[in-house]
């Protein structure tokens, strides 16, 4: 399960630094590369809800199965591309296989791991993963794409699937849910174009600007579809998305948490990427190399203090101290400026350590509650409405907060003829890390209340027993 979560994550973010030696080869043009990246976000993030629901139907550990080879395949179609069109497509069918297997992988685990430390230890595990997965994606994109070749950060996913394989002969077969009543086909047509429409004007603020027509039609369509979905949800006898899974409201401070963690994180990764090859003239590799400290630290975060500590302490007091933490890490990077020195050990090596930290702490009891409680087809929408708010908090971290850095990076180059263009894109870089680290520090402050909720509201008294035992504060 954990090697199928870090190949969803890692492609979230792996042909970013491939893009330049791939649009060379295939000859995309500078207006269309772009959809090397956009096409599996939209389809990933289009399809959670469907891909959750389905994996209920299919049974979850049949439709882990399905995703797995799925994705293996698409990857491989994407190695062998000839042109932009092929490579679009198989990132599309990556992102279309991606959405049945992360709430699959996900509902697997609440599953299979039902006792309370032994459920943290395996989230802890599942989750250092998630949080790691990103920057390791960076790392190996650079490795990669330097030493071997662009084809290979598609070609790698091939491998970790067939290890994955592998290790569905141990998971437990977990029977389909019974279907209810008539699919809801309004609110997947609903959710699907809901969420493609935001996550596409994320990915299109960065070029266009916020202002632009394209890029507001897109969020006020996307956000009204979203309300209608939400409104034949409350009436339709058999949802796609109970609204009782947002209505619980430890689940929905959780929900917040990961979802603006996520936002934060990504803006981080992009602007250290930007920063140490940039200014400090670091290849690459040299880059990822930097990230790799965030990388196991948060392995760290997740798996020896998160995961063991899950169950001897509320979950509140993993999840608010891991924002705040976070948040130090980048407001550490505020203090840097274009004379700097010792810029490594001073400031980049503890602010990874610092966010690895934080994002550790967040990621594991956040996963737990997502699906804590939930019966039936509920896992596998309470495990995609999980990951479709990692992939809105990542979009909107990316298209926010370069947008943030751009704007101060001009008006700072504006006040005076003298500020160097090094110096004014540490500004950028600075102001939306404060950004960002006030945002973890608002999140925190708002969650706060919400997980310390003592009793979620639930239906039945098998829900309360088992909120007992793991959300109990």
């Amino acid at each position: 399960m954990a090697a199928a979560q870090l190949m969803v994550v890692l492609d979230g973010t792996i042909v970013n630094i491939a893009l330049p030696s791939a649009q060379d080869e295939l000859g995309m043009s500078d207006a269309s590369r772009h959809w090397a990246i956009t096409a599996y976000l939209l389809a990933f993030g289009g399809l959670l809800l469907i891909g959750g629901r389905s994996s209920g139907i299919l049974g979850h550990r049949k439709a882990f199965t399905v995703g797995l080879l799925g994705f293996a395949v698409a990857s491989a179609v994407g190695g062998l591309a000839a042109n932009p069109g092929m490579l679009f497509g198989a990132r599309a069918l990556q992102g279309v296989f991606a959405a049945l297997l992360a709430p699959a992988a996900l509902a697997l685990l609440t599953t299979t791991f039902t006792e309370a430390r032994e459920r943290g230890r395996a989230f802890g595990v599942f989750s250092a993963i998630g949080a790691a997965g990103s920057a390791v994606g960076l790392i190996a994109g650079g490795l990669l794409t330097e030493y071997v070749s662009w084809r290979w950060c598609l070609y790698i996913n091939v491998p970790i699937a067939v290890l994955a394989l592998s290790g569905t002969l141990l998971v437990p077969k977990v029977p389909p849910v019974p279907r209810a009543g008539r699919l809801d086909v309004l609110g997947a047509v609903l959710s699907t174009a809901g969420f493609a429409a935001v996550v596409y004007a994320f990915t299109e603020a960065e070029p266009r600007g916020w202002a632009s027509p394209t890029v507001l039609g897109l969020l006020v369509g996307g956000v009204l579809l979203l309300a209608v979905f939400v409104a034949v949800e409350l009436r339709t006898p058999n949802p796609l998305l109970p609204m009782r899974v947002l209505a619980h409201r430890v689940r929905a401070g959780a929900f917040a948490a990961v979802t603006l963690m996520f936002l934060a994180m990504f803006g981080f990764y992009l602007f250290m990427s930007y920063y140490t090859q940039a200014v400090l003239g670091y290849s690459p590799v040299q880059a990822g190399m930097t990230l790799i400290i965030n990388a196991v630290v948060a392995l760290v975060g997740s798996m020896l203090i998160a995961g063991r500590l899950y169950g001897r302490v509320p979950s509140a007091g993993l999840i608010l101290p891991g924002l705040i933490i976070a948040a130090a890490g980048m407001f550490l990077l505020t203090g840097l400026e274009a004379g700097t020195v010792n810029v490594l050990a001073l400031y980049l090596v503890p602010a990874m350590v610092l966010t690895g930290i934080g994002l550790g702490l967040v990621i594991t009891p956040t996963a737990i509650l997502a699906t804590t409680g939930m019966q039936g087809h509920e896992v596998g929408a309470a495990s995609a409405t999980y990951n479709a708010c990692q992939q809105l908090g990542a979009a909107l971290g990316i298209a926010l907060l370069n947008t943030v850095a751009t704007t101060a990076t001009a008006s700072h180059l504006a006040a005076g003829s003298s500020i160097s263009p090094n110096a004014a894109s540490i500004h950028g870089y600075t102001v939306a890390l404060t950004v960002a680290g006030a945002i973890l520090i608002g999140c925190a402050v708002v969650s706060a209340p919400l997980l310390r909720a003592r009793r979620p509201s639930a239906p039945d008294a098998s829900e309360h027993r088992e909120d007992a035992v793991t959300t109990s504060y």
